[in-house]
């Protein structure tokens, strides 16, 4: 151990290796407050340094696992006494923004936020964008191909990343730092390492497109008394919001009631309501886009798709109304899922969950919200008894997905907490293939092991 933290020392530099007491001070997670476990913790500044102890590990047979913002529901990046720790918190540069082409050059150690804002600073949308915003990074979006809240209209990680760069088990550097929307010359080789949760290599750093800045941007919370008004109501805006619908997250009741005790949010309504909608248009012409708007809303009312509403007046309300939606902490200690499947299946689906839930215990609760535009939806189970109740609630959540041509990771991964399951929603052929092309790869199986497959 001590050679090995010695070697990596002298590559990289004293100042970027962290051992011993000084590791065990870091958390394990954004979620987990107990101290940090690895024999060393490295933090390279360079792709090339990434590749210097990429080379010292595989001459070792070192496991290694990497690190981003630690913001991942999965385990897929907590560590061992017996792993090295990548951590790309120090890569966090943009290094380019093309403003003629609309791309950017991002390190994967970027803060999700600080690239928003820098970017939005030079008129550009950088759309990725979901709740752990402020603490997740660039690279870990690439690793488990993140969605998030505009996925509706822009697509997932992988729709907007043009190239990447990434350093292989053997220290070997990938660079396909294509910033082409059109290339279509062989294997799209940056697509390998989208969702592969480190498995293959270790992202350094990315290319991604860019769009125009918004300039109008109208937000909604609306009541609905049936799943089938949410549905008639999503296609409504779809197509006659001329493009401009960003976000269309919807909250059942049991979840907006349960965010809204003790006091942690007020809930914008009177009374409660089967289904809650929070619905945001972003567009070009704010005169137009907000007539647009609000004569969606007005017929949307008089055809009865919509029973309440809540315009926010200010950016202050609109951040009150999203954070009902994005800060759920009343709800927490809880088991998080991330399911998807078709829209018809996501009814009789939350009522299988809820019954064989009930049937398991008479106190279980479960709280539901997403993005259902996507076909996602995100589950909270409780009680919450770690090492007690998660192997019975992930059975009933995963396997009432039977029949609903379902997945059991929309957007979250598959880390080590839900590899076990990951046959639900994998044919024995395509588990076969993801095997040699890790076996390919990194043949001593020393990146994130244990994790996806």
């Amino acid at each position: 151990m001590t050679d090995l933290v010695e070697r990596l020392a002298t590559a990289v530099g004293a100042d970027s290796v962290v051992a011993g007491d000084l590791l065990r001070e870091r958390a394990t997670s954004y979620w987990d407050p107990s101290p940090t476990t690895a024999k060393a913790l490295v933090r390279p500044r360079s792709t090339d340094a990434v590749s210097q102890v990429m080379k010292i590990c595989h001459d070792l047979d070192q496991s290694v696992v990497v690190q981003g913002g630690l913001t991942g529901v999965v385990s897929g990046a907590v560590s061992s006494e017996d792993d090295v720790i990548v951590s790309l918190e120090r890569m966090n540069a943009i290094e380019d923004v093309d403003e003629l082409d609309g791309v950017a050059v991002v390190q994967a150690g970027a803060i999700l936020q600080n690239v928003q804002e820098a970017l939005a600073d030079q008129g550009f949308l950088f759309p990725l964008d979901f709740g752990a915003r402020g603490s997740c990074m660039i690279g870990g979006c690439i690793a488990t191909n993140a969605g998030g809240i505009n996925v509706l209209r822009y697509g997932m990680t992988r729709q907007n990343l043009l190239g990447v760069e990434a350093v292989l088990a053997d220290g070997t550097i990938v660079s396909s730092m294509n910033r082409m929307l059109k290339n279509n010359t062989g294997y799209d080789l940056k697509q390998l390492f989208v969702g592969s949760e480190g498995t293959l290599g270790i992202v350094t750093r990315a290319v991604f497109k860019l769009f125009p800045l918004p300039t109008s941007r109208q937000t909604a919370m609306l009541a609905t008394d049936s799943f089938d008004a949410v549905t008639r109501l999503l296609r409504t805006m779809h197509s006659d919001l001329a493009g401009t619908l960003s976000a269309f997250e919807v909250m059942w009741d049991r979840y907006v009631a349960g965010v809204t005790k003790h006091g942690a949010h007020v809930s914008p309504f009177e009374q409660h309501y089967p289904f809650y909608v929070l619905a945001e248009a972003e567009g070009s012409d704010a005169a137009a886009d907000q007539q647009r708007f609000e004569a969606l809303l007005e017929c949307a009312f008089d055809a009865g798709d919509i029973v309440d509403a809540v315009i926010p007046k200010s950016d202050s309300e609109r951040s009150t109304l999203w954070n009902i939606r994005e800060e759920f902490d009343p709800l927490l200690p809880a088991y998080l899922y991330d399911v998807s499947m078709p829209m018809k299946a996501m009814v009789p689906y939350v009522e299988r969950v809820e019954e064989r839930l009930r049937a398991w215990r008479k106190d279980a609760e479960c709280y539901v919200f997403g993005h259902i535009a996507d076909g996602n939806l995100h589950i909270f189970v409780k009680p919450f008894d770690d090492g007690v109740h998660h192997e019975e609630c992930d059975r009933i959540v995963y396997e009432s997905l039977d029949g609903f041509s379902g997945s059991i990771s929309a957007e979250h991964g598959i880390g080590i907490e839900k590899r076990e399951w990951l046959g639900k929603s994998r044919s024995e052929d395509e588990l076969r293939i993801m095997r040699r092309i890790k076996a390919t790869l990194d043949p001593k199986g020393l990146l994130n092991p244990g994790r996806l497959i």
